[in-house]
């Protein structure tokens, strides 16, 4: 190959040298901006550099995609290039991706270590880059030489993350080959050596040379993972929103944790329920927060997020825990760091023997104290520091696994006076006799607790078992007068949603829990203030049950209708207001027997109907309709608020505007009570908060952008566990071309089934029926467009991301703007759906229960028993036994 062939850069070459997606130069091709080859190179296609540098200058990715500019002001020259900004759902799909490399040949336990050593020495690295260059270059613009502005860039101070010396540069780590192991090692600990303030022992515990099972990890899937991390930069002007490292580390947190199964639970805490805590403990500016079991960081990084979320500074509030786990520990300071908190208070230690959080020789205290103990641990009381300052109410058994109110000892030692503790806790400490009983009446003498919350199964890793939480306060210190001397319970043992392996609050569920402990008030069948002489009543046994009691009554069962059916119009009459909420007209699929009864209408003959019967009834049509009206008005009025998103603290308020505008929308129409209403927008918001805080920093085309970007990406490298076709972007810009390709690829599975069914006509399958009868000729033809298809499936799909990116950059600023709010009303109509939906639920049960207890009557069933056992004798008789 002659040496000009070799400046020659083939299409993949140009896609990495400008950045841009392959297909990118495909449609460049396409429109003449990239001219004709000059030659090959390998056996492709491939231009000169003139060709590629004139590309570059006139449609750069910068131009085409200005990182860090806002797109609410300005459209760029061109839109096609939108490799852009790193999203959250790229990021995260590149670090399964990169799980997937070590999965199966050791446990999530072992390899999360991996992938966080991986990440971090990657963002640092990436990061350092981009402030070394700009430092360089502030330099030579004051004059100075390149070898100055370089000594001066050698300097740490001058960096506002971390300094990164060379041994631990991606530079360098990129082209290790051999002793791959003892090189990352070695990066990791000239990383930690130069930011030792920052760093100290969270780099430690990953050690890339340690034994899984016989052997350590090869250089070749150490190389494979390097490779992989390579292929996505880490630099902050590439993300899509400001925090985008810190929730795809979550992100990969709880993957590990799923993946752990109880193991999990050790180090990580559904968001959920975390969300649940923090929102009880309402944190505020210039408060502490303190987690003394602290996990992988995640009731101290929701704190802060807390702040943030209702208006907030979050830099105003302190943070500090402690984790017994040292590796358990580095995840949390890593996680701090990722998320932009570098002054947390973080130690490793075991909190019930060493608590590290000490001032002057005493206990420093918190405002507030939010956490997730480990459950039923033993401990031993001679390792105990502080004991008298921290046990005052006594010690449990040392060994039998009961160490639960030690912990809530501590956790009121260090709570501040008028600070609260809110705490997770097994169900046996409420009711357990012996030392902890004893335990549990101090409490109660000195007014500690105030609040206990029971929590429905399986909402925590690796365990069934149902969990409470305690809210709790220093003795004889709670603010309100009508909180003293009582406890609140509220039975929450009902409220989340069924999932396969775990269950889950949702935003009604956390709501409805909140409101009732802010409020502070009887709610039959779901909370109840108890005074403490009717607790001594009961020995301070604090079973949550024993003072709301959420089993539903007993199903009413009417003997009258049982022999000789019908419904009774008091089963119906108490299941009136589900009715009438959601319009349903009775009459529609019930009549009159008599006075005391109703029927089912003659026109029902199956259980099957009556859902059907009530999704088309009239009424239920329109009460629902007025809902989404109610929705789309409400959405007419409030979207153009989303134009002047900026900053997260735009988020903050524009969140709690929703919440209460969207409330007094809905408020009027009385089929969803408030706690739903707030859980359609408030999961509205979940679901879509990433994606407005990509609205915020890159604008409408920015964020259509990236949304694309991710579609492309998928396909370009084939990594994602979600079909990429089945994005929100691809349905709403090619639902025609998606169209295609399903008539396409169902054709293809009719023709498979075709040929593999297919007989050839002989006389023995004259019976078969006529269209799996095939000639040789006609099976031939039927393989031929098999081919076809395939062929055109294959060119479809792979022109499909040109036809996405040619199809976005042709839309107007406008046209972005309409689109992307359009598909977070969908979203949002989704949401209320799901709601309608169960409400629906609701109804079609009532009947389907009256129809198995009183659709057959005893009569009825006499005919079918006879009716069956003439069937049976006749049978007998056949055979001869009778």
């Amino acid at each position: 190959m002659s040496e000009e062939a070799l400046e020659f850069l083939t299409r993949a070459e140009i896609a990495e040298k400008l950045q841009i997606m392959p297909s990118a130069v495909d449609a460049f091709r396409e429109s003449k901006d990239l001219p004709e080859p000059d030659g090959e190179k390998n056996g492709e296609p491939a231009w000169g550099p003139a060709a590629v540098e004139a590309l570059a200058a006139n449609r750069s990715p910068a131009q085409a995609f200005p990182i860090g500019e806002d797109q609410h002001e300005s459209e760029p020259e061109s839109k096609l290039v939108i490799r852009g900004r790193l999203t959250l759902r790229k990021l995260e799909r590149h670090l399964f991706t990169a799980a997937d490399i070590l999965r199966g040949s050791m446990d999530a336990a072992a390899y999360k270590e991996y992938i966080f050593g991986m990440l971090f020495l990657k963002y640092a690295s990436d990061q350092f880059d981009v402030e070394r260059a700009d430092i360089i270059s502030k330099q030579l613009a004051k004059g100075r030489s390149q070898e100055e502005a370089e000594k001066r860039a050698n300097n740490p101070n001058w960096y506002e993350l971390l300094y990164v010396r060379e041994a631990a540069r991606w530079g360098q780590l990129k082209n290790v080959h051999k002793d791959v192991g003892n090189h990352l090692n070695t990066a990791l600990q000239a990383l930690q050596t130069a930011n030792y303030a920052v760093l100290e022992g969270v780099l430690e515990h990953i050690d890339f040379n340690r034994k899984v099972g016989q052997t350590t990890m090869s250089d070749k899937r150490l190389r494979d993972l390097i490779a992989h991390f390579n292929k996505v930069s880490l630099r902050r002007d590439t993300f899509e929103f400001p925090d985008l490292l810190g929730a795809a580390y979550e992100y990969l947190i709880k993957d590990f944790a799923d993946s752990a199964g109880k193991k999990g639970g050790e180090f990580y805490t559904p968001r959920d329920i975390v969300r649940l805590m923090v929102q009880i403990s309402d944190p505020g500016e210039r408060t502490s927060v303190y987690d003394p079991c602290c996990g992988s960081g995640g009731m101290l990084i929701m704190s802060k997020e807390y702040l943030e979320t209702t208006g907030r500074d979050p830099n105003k509030l302190t943070v500090a825990g402690q984790e017994r786990d040292g590796s358990v520990w580095a995840i949390a300071k890593m996680n701090m760091l990722l998320h932009g908190i570098t002054d947390s208070l973080l130690y490793n230690e075991d909190t019930l023997e060493k608590p590290k959080h000490v001032s002057g020789g005493e206990l420093q205290r918190f405002d507030r104290v939010i956490t997730n103990p480990p459950f039923s641990m033993n401990y031993d009381m001679s390792a105990l520091t502080f004991a008298s300052e921290r046990f005052p109410y006594g010690y449990t058994p040392e060994k039998g696994k009961k160490a639960d109110l030690m912990f809530v000892q501590h956790m009121l030692a260090v709570t501040k006076p008028g600070g609260l503790v809110t705490t997770v806790m097994p169900h046996g400490v409420l009711f357990r006799g012996g030392d902890e009983g004893d335990i549990r009446t101090g409490f109660l003498d000195d007014d500690v607790i105030e609040a206990v919350i029971g929590l429905g199964p399986q909402l925590f890793y690796g365990t069934g078992i149902p969990a409470c939480i305690l809210v709790l306060r220093p003795a004889h210190s709670k603010p309100d007068e009508r909180r003293k001397g009582k406890v609140l319970f509220i039975n929450a043992d009902r409220e989340f949603r069924e999932g396969r392996a775990q269950n889950y609050l949702e935003p009604e569920h956390i709501e409805k829990v909140v409101s009732a402990y802010r409020e502070y008030k009887d709610i039959p069948k779901f909370a109840r203030i108890v005074t403490r002489a009717e607790l001594a009543e009961n020995d301070d046994n604090l079973n949550i049950r024993r003072y709301v009691d959420t089993t539903p009554e007993p199903e009413p069962q009417d003997v009258r209708a049982h022999l000789h059916g019908g419904i009774p119009k008091s089963e119906i009459e108490a299941k009136g207001s589900l009715f009438r909420n959601h319009g349903l007209d009775v009459s529609n699929l019930l009549v009159e027997k008599n006075t005391d009864y109703m029927d089912f209408a003659r026109n029902i003959e199956s259980k099957r109907q009556i859902k059907v019967l009530i999704e088309g009834d009239s009424g239920v049509i329109a009460t629902e309709a007025e809902v989404d009206a109610a929705i789309d008005g409400w959405w007419q009025q409030e979207r153009n608020r989303l134009d002047k998103l900026k900053t997260a603290g735009d988020l903050a308020e524009l969140r709690k505007s929703f919440i209460d505008t969207f409330s007094d929308a809905l408020r009027p129409i009385q089929m969803l009570d408030r706690f739903a209403v707030v859980g359609i927008i408030a999961a509205w918001w979940g679901e879509n908060e990433m994606d407005l805080k990509g609205l915020a920093a890159i604008g409408y085309q920015g964020l259509l952008g990236s949304w694309v970007g991710t579609v492309l990406d998928a396909l370009e490298t084939g990594d994602y566990s979600e079909n990429p076709l089945d994005h929100k972007i691809s349905k709403a810009l090619l639902p025609e071309y998606l169209a295609t390709l399903a008539s396409l690829e169902a054709r293809l599975v009719e023709i498979d089934a075709q040929i593999k069914g297919a007989v050839f006509p002989v006389d023995e399958y004259d019976g078969l029926e006529q269209d799996r009868i095939f000639t040789p000729a006609a099976l031939k033809k039927l393989r031929a467009e098999r081919t076809i298809v395939r062929s055109r499936l294959r060119g479809e799909k792979a022109m499909f991301g040109l036809q996405l990116e040619t199809t976005r950059a042709a839309l107007s600023d406008e046209e972005a703007r309409e689109l992307v709010l359009g598909l977070f009303l969908t979203s949002l109509v989704g949401q209320a759906e799901s709601r309608l939906s169960r409400h629906r639920g609701s109804m079609t049960s009532a009947f389907e229960t009256w129809w198995n207890k009183y659709k057959s009557t005893l009569s009825d069933l006499n005919a079918e028993r006879d009716s069956l056992s003439a069937a049976l004798n006749l049978f007998l008789k056949d055979l001869g036994y009778e």
